[in-house]
């Protein structure tokens, strides 16, 4: 097992105080007289004279963000199992073709016959997409997977109301992803809850009953959030296209069975796509992402525009379609996200492809495997590209999982995603994905099962982790309500 260093930085304000009075460098005076700054701008846009800043040299300064930045966990440092999250390694050769200045130094705005390359790109991405998910058409310009997950149902609406269908209910089963209500609602739809079997799979029986003439859609995702698949998709859809609505699958885990499934072939009407998770792009605090959305025959027609389409052996944007539920952004997409995931894709190949979702689940079943029996597994369904366990046996000595992640940061990883699905009190949402070593996820196998013995013999001992951190135990709940994200000069450090 590794440990991470302990490592300290104070604050900056807290170097050296003023001590040193070293020279510091001075723009030239202002040469624009007799400027009234109150008469120009609003009091509260005027700086106020500075004091007590540190006086530090450059070399102070790049050294201290530089230790800053070694207290940042990354991908790149080892195994990061947020499950759901799919927080893969980015080749470095993804990295170099985004960074070709063909493709940092073009305009959107720029015409048609300047940006041949980017145009087909895009076109290229999009036909490998339809190849890989089995669906008929695609769109790339969300931002990311929710916005993904808007612009289905924004699609799946105009369908129905071309129909003249007015249907208002979306079914979410209690297993989705938590933005999937969210997305329903804001594409005019009431969210309606479907409770899980025991088996954490959708309830047949109440799909049965709760499908009426006023379901619109489906939302699935597939795996589900319990990392389990939906053995009777299939059998789903038809049921669901039986009685008029549409299917929408969560892709946000296509990880467990790209290059191994179709979700065009299980009956997927929209299908959202996180580029930046399983196709590799870095992600995380809020960016970047793309969340290309894939489309059956029955949507084709409302795709939003402008799309990129190639005639006559050259490609051009189409901007004017008045079937088009119309643009959901700017352009046509996080571009350099589209440049990092074809080159993922060519890079693998179909087997390459295929091996990546073998690895992935291979790996979450080694960590079933070796922490089944330590953990507690709520629901006893085979496991896909990640498991789900939860803090029972540890809560009996008075251990929770919050406990459990903090003392994980002491051992050198980075936490599971902690307390999701809902359905799972207690949760610890394990994703491997396929990238680290099998002996990286043997070491956090036995981390796991080191600080399970911990929390039997020697709780208090979790309660107080993380102990080798620069930061210990916080309240992350004042922290939440009252954040304090900038220095005040004066106050006490």
């Amino acid at each position: 097992m590794k440990h991470r260093p302990l490592r300290e930085e104070p604050l900056i304000f807290e170097h050296n105080g003023n001590r040193y009075n070293r020279g510091r460098f001075a723009l030239p005076p202002l040469d624009v007289h007799n400027v009234d700054l109150n008469a120009v701008l609003p009091e509260n846009q005027i700086r106020q004279p500075l004091r007590d800043l540190p006086d530090l040299g450059e070399l102070d300064v790049v050294e201290h963000f530089h230790r800053l930045s070694q207290m940042n966990f990354a991908v790149d440092e080892g195994l990061y199992p947020l499950g759901s999250c799919t927080m893969k390694y980015n080749p470095r050769v993804n990295e170099a073709a985004a960074r070709l200045k063909g493709f940092t130094s073009i305009h959107p705005l720029q015409p048609e016959s300047q940006v041949q390359g980017a145009l087909r790109l895009i076109w290229e991405l999009a036909e490998a997409l339809k190849t890989i998910t089995g669906m008929a058409g695609i769109t790339l310009q969300p931002a990311a997977g929710a916005h993904g997950e808007l612009t289905g149902m924004l699609m799946i609406r105009k369908a129905l109301e071309m129909r003249g269908e007015h249907r208002r209910q979306v079914l979410i089963p209690d297993s989705a992803h938590g933005t999937n209500p969210a997305s329903a609602t804001f594409a005019g739809f009431e969210a309606v809850e479907i409770a899980s079997a025991a088996d954490g799979t959708v309830d047949m029986d109440a799909l049965d009953r709760m499908m009426t003439a006023d379901v619109a859609a489906i939302m699935l995702t597939v795996p589900n959030t319990l990392g389990v698949f939906e053995p009777r998709i299939v059998e789903i859809a038809k049921l669901v296209h039986d009685r008029g609505g549409l299917v929408y699958m969560d892709g946000a885990n296509l990880n467990a069975f790209l290059g191994k499934a179709l979700p065009g072939a299980m009956g997927a009407d929209a299908l959202h796509i996180n580029l930046h998770k399983t196709f590799s792009t870095p992600h995380g605090g809020g960016g970047p992402g793309a969340g290309a959305v894939a489309v059956s025959e029955a949507l084709v027609p409302y795709l939003p525009v402008p799309r990129v389409v190639r005639r006559d052996g050259r490609f051009v944007v189409q901007w004017d379609d008045p079937s088009s539920i119309g643009p959901m952004r700017g352009f046509y997409a996080n571009f350099l996200i589209l440049v990092r995931a074809l080159a993922y894709i060519w890079g693998l190949g179909p087997e390459g492809m295929a091996e990546t979702a073998e690895t992935a689940v291979l790996y979450a079943n080694l960590v079933r495997h070796r922490l089944s029996g330590t953990y507690h597994l709520k629901y006893d369904a085979p496991s896909l590209h990640e498991v789900v366990f939860d803090d029972s046996y540890q809560h009996a000595h008075g251990v929770t999982n919050v406990d459990i992640s903090k003392r994980l940061l002491d051992y050198g990883f980075h936490p599971p995603t902690m307390s999701f699905p809902l359905i799972v009190h207690g949760a610890l949402m394990i994703e491997p994905t396929e990238s680290p070593s099998p002996e990286e996820v043997a070491s956090f196998c036995e981390a796991m099962l080191s600080i399970a013995k911990e929390a039997a013999e020697a709780p208090e001992l979790l309660h107080d982790a993380p102990h080798e951190t620069p930061v210990g135990r916080v309240d992350e709940v004042e922290a939440a309500r009252h954040p304090r994200l900038r220095w005040e000069a004066g106050e006490a450090t």
